[in-house]
């Protein structure tokens, strides 16, 4: 996504979560169906224009260990609160 690259994920796990409405989702058992998003992020211009512009908004909102150090402010701020 940070590349400017039209995605093409899982809809399972934590990915729906993470990509949002900037990738396409599929069902990863679903050979047809993912072969179909790749086809639609290949061949629709408009779609990877959309796509494009959604991943590079939301690549710039993501910033790699972010969600890990507010965990770790939040564990260490509950320690804090039971002593």
């Amino acid at each position: 996504m940070a590349c400017g690259t039209p995605v093409v994920c899982s809809n399972t796990s934590s990915l729906p979560e993470v990509a949002g409405d900037a990738a396409l989702l599929v069902d990863p058992a679903d050979v047809r169906a993912l072969a179909g998003a790749m086809e639609r992020a290949l061949t629709d211009e408009a779609l990877r224009v959309t796509l494009r512009a959604r991943g590079m908004g939301k690549a710039r909102g993501v910033h790699m260990g972010t969600g890990s150090s507010k965990d770790t402010d939040g564990l260490s701020s509950i320690g804090e609160n039971t002593a």
